[in-house]
């Protein structure tokens, strides 16, 4: 059985998404699979990646379902009326421009509030609103090397690597989601409206948690560590018969039952290995001594040992591979839905569960076609007539 729309979390919630790329439609496909009605905010001429992506493709129909799409332009003064009657009948607006871009547009914070006192506005930029790169343009690869991510992946012999995904993005547009639910619960018992804001530059930074709150304690630059942990060893990828699987045994109670299920108690015994401190200094000839044995295994044989006997430890998949996992397929990450020209579609589930929503599908609706909303949004949810919308067209405003 279903939910209807009335029954889920932000229902009634209404979002203007002026956010474009990835970082900013991440918040609105968060505040969407949850309830929120998303009215994303396109130029009347679709130039194929305003919303990030050609529009058939998949990652464009997994980050921008569940949205309705408004075609217009807010350069124009016509433009600006239509988006004054939206701010006045939203909750939420969304923004990911430049610093500068906000002001020139009319969508800065201190402007939608005199139109509306109980919005809340949020914005995600490169590297911050203010400071001396705040108007640099950024995407997800630049800030990765310039947060310190990128001089924490890879090996000594790779030198720095970026992270398989676009980690800022994603990173940062949970974060701004998270600022919008914490301003709605706050203007729940105030009736205030707020800017909250965040950054790719933050996002990231706060993501590497423990590398930068080392370095805050002790100043230790993190080294290249590869596929080991900076700290915990043996913590990390081995080799076996036909291949190589991740284990985890840094506690020292793991580590001695790893040496005792690999009959390696002599390594357990050395003393260049007595302590997590000891482990991390001699971590290539610790890791050099386990798997000259657990090369003599096959890779299922040896998860199920070491996992039977509470040492964590599991296969290193390809996505293929992932999805297929009864683990995986039993939390059921990937969900179908059926797009009018596309046909099915598969996307990616939300990982997010709530006992009280148990039995509704988050993802309910495809990426909108260009402009797919705008007469029904302007004539039934901003009262526009229909010879305002004729006029607005022949103008080229929508």
């Amino acid at each position: 059985m279903r939910c209807e729309m009335t029954a889920l979390p932000l229902s009634g919630i209404v979002v203007v998404d002026l956010t474009r790329h990835r970082a900013g439609p991440v918040t609105s496909r968060l505040l969407g699979d949850w309830g929120a009605e998303i009215i994303k905010i396109e130029e009347p001429t679709d130039k194929g990646d305003s919303m990030g992506g050609a529009r058939e493709s998949f990652d464009y129909q997994n980050l921008h379902r569940n949205k309705k799409s408004l075609s217009v332009n807010l350069k124009t003064k016509q433009g600006q009326e239509i988006l004054q009657r939206l701010v006045c009948k939203a909750d939420i607006v969304l923004e990911n421009f430049r610093p500068e871009v906000k002001f020139r547009l009319g969508v800065d914070y201190e402007s939608l509030k005199k139109i509306n006192p109980r919005i809340i506005c949020g914005s995600i930029s490169g590297f911050g609103q203010n400071g001396p790169y705040s108007s640099r343009p950024a995407v997800d690869q630049i800030v990765q090397g310039m947060s310190g991510l990128m001089s924490v992946t890879g090996t000594q012999e790779s030198g720095a690597l970026r992270t398989g995904v676009a980690i800022a993005d994603i990173s940062s547009g949970m974060n701004l989601a998270q600022a919008v639910l914490l301003a709605l619960y706050h203007r729940e018992k105030t009736g205030e409206g707020q800017w909250v804001y965040t950054s790719l530059l933050e996002s990231t930074l706060a993501i590497m948690d423990f590398q930068v709150a080392r370095w805050l304690a002790d100043g230790k630059t993190p080294e290249l560590m590869g596929n080991d942990h900076p700290t915990l060893m043996p913590t990390g990828v081995v080799r076996t018969k036909d291949g190589e699987i991740n284990i985890a045994a840094a506690e020292d109670e793991k580590f001695r039952k790893l040496c005792h299920l690999l009959d390696i108690e002599e390594v357990y015994l050395n003393p260049q290995y007595s302590d997590i401190y000891n482990r991390s200094k001699n971590r290539k000839q610790l890791m050099d001594e386990i798997q000259a044995v657990t090369r003599k295994f096959e890779s299922k044989q040896l998860i199920q040992i070491l996992n039977e006997n509470g040492i964590p430890s599991g296969y290193i998949y390809d996505i293929a591979q992932a999805m297929s996992d009864p683990q995986i397929q039993y939390l059921k990450m990937k969900c179908s839905i059926k797009h009018p020209l596309l046909g099915d579609l598969t996307l990616v589930g939300q990982p997010m569960h709530l006992s009280a929503f148990s039995d509704f599908d988050t993802v309910r609706n495809p990426a909108p076609e260009h402009g797919q909303h705008t007469e029904n949004l302007l004539k039934n949810f901003l009262g526009f007539d229909s010879d305002e919308i004729a006029l607005f067209r022949k103008i080229e405003v929508i």
